[in-house]
């Protein structure tokens, strides 16, 4: 069960991320934000609207694959891992700052995540006890 928890949100911490890393591509070269056909035209003929498309739609039947086998708390909690990985790919590819605000932010994510792990684990062996 295990291996199917990290095997899992890997792959869903992947399509997220690629999902949200595409976006922020398809916004930098959409600009200027106007209400227009022009800007429609700019966001959908540009590729990285299709990776981010991709990227949801993978997203989305991962997590549902996810939901089947295993509980909603620490699901859900583990599905935000992507945050800290949008984050850190961002500073490599937009040149965006690593603030020490972020880095606390992160640590405590992943700590959250961590603690709802345990929780859990503790819970399932408590009761199949």
């Amino acid at each position: 069960m295990k291996r199917f928890f990290f095997v899992g949100f890997g792959i869903l911490m992947a399509f997220d991320t690629l999902a949200q890393i595409c976006f922020k591509f398809t916004a930098i070269n959409a600009l200027p934000l106007e209400f227009s056909t022009g800007w429609l035209a700019r966001v959908f003929l540009h590729p990285w609207i299709y990776g981010s498309l991709i990227g949801y739609i993978g997203t989305f039947f991962t997590w549902l694959t996810l939901l089947k086998r295993l509980s909603i708390g620490a699901s859900f909690a583990a599905s935000h891992v992507e945050v800290v990985s949008v984050m850190i790919i961002s500073v490599w590819v937009f040149n965006e700052p690593m603030t020490l605000a972020k880095i606390a932010g992160a640590t405590l994510i992943l700590s959250g995540i961590v603690c709802l792990a345990i929780a859990e684990e503790k819970l399932v062996s408590s009761t199949t006890a």
